[in-house]
């Protein structure tokens, strides 16, 4: 006779897969005008929901409404500068996933780096998610459930050299969804980051020059020498391929991951 496995504390039957299904629910993203952004706006409303695409770039979200024509959600822009706390706690009310994406970056040596750029970048990437999360919870909280997803970085892990902000920033929204995650739980709503490598994005695209000026190399090199230098996997990831995590992420799979980084960065970390 065969032993049937124990489902004693478990799942009576094993979960089927299936395809993520957000109808009726509501979302936000941030930076959503381009790049990881963009592709996380068009997933979420292709599963369903209605996104709400927040951006300062109001030609970007005109452009990412009509590549949304036909999807089964919606995509509702918003014109947001994240630097207005107060508005962006706000925007964030009723939402039931919630996508913190947005992100500057400055490349310039620590004795040299700007401390209004350094006060910004940690507005816009750290103090912005604090506010849209502190937004989103009373109503996630409420209905029992909520989905939060912050697009950290292998810097939430790593430093790199000439980063201070975007690195300070990173670390400290990886400590903040881990808060949220321990505290969220008994509401049933989860909180992780995913942590990307260098992403085919307008972001890492400006940086290359400031890369080349800081370490004396010309552009062309800037990418294989210094971007994907200590990756094993020698190409630039696809917003798309952020986008499946981030879906992943709010679906009934991942029910029970909350609290982790979600690392997809080419094996960067493995060294």
């Amino acid at each position: 006779m065969t032993e049937q496995p124990s489902t004693a504390g478990g799942l009576e039957t094993p979960l089927e897969p299936s395809p993520l299904d957000l109808s009726g629910r509501t979302a936000l993203v941030t930076g959503a005008a381009g790049g990881i952004g963009r592709a996380c706006t068009l997933r979420l409303a292709a599963a369903g929901a209605t996104v709400r695409a927040v951006d300062r770039d109001e030609g970007g979200l005109a452009e990412l409404t009509g590549q949304a024509a036909g999807l089964r959600g919606a995509v509702v822009p918003q014109v947001l500068d994240l630097t207005d706390l107060d508005a962006a706690e706000r925007a964030a009310a009723g939402v039931d996933v919630l996508v913190n994406n947005a992100g500057i970056q400055l490349v310039r040596p620590v004795h040299e780096f700007p401390p209004d750029v350094f006060h910004t970048v940690l507005t816009v990437m750290l103090e912005a998610p604090f506010r849209l999360i502190r937004g989103a919870l009373p109503h996630m909280y409420e209905q029992g459930w909520g989905r939060i997803v912050n697009v950290s970085s292998v810097h939430g892990l790593r430093a790199s050299a000439f980063k201070s902000a975007y690195v300070s920033a990173k670390h400290g929204l990886e400590g903040l969804s881990k808060t949220v995650a321990l505290e969220g739980a008994p509401h049933g709503v989860t909180s992780n980051c995913v942590n990307p490598g260098y992403v085919r994005t307008p972001l890492v695209e400006k940086q290359i020059t400031d890369q080349a000026a800081v370490h004396g190399i010309p552009e062309d090199r800037v990418v294989s020498e210094i971007l994907l230098r200590d990756t094993a996997v020698k190409r630039l990831i696809e917003p798309a391929e952020v986008a499946e995590a981030v879906a992943f992420l709010c679906g009934p799979a991942a029910a029970t991951v909350t609290g982790s980084s979600y690392v997809m960065d080419g094996g960067w970390t493995a060294h």
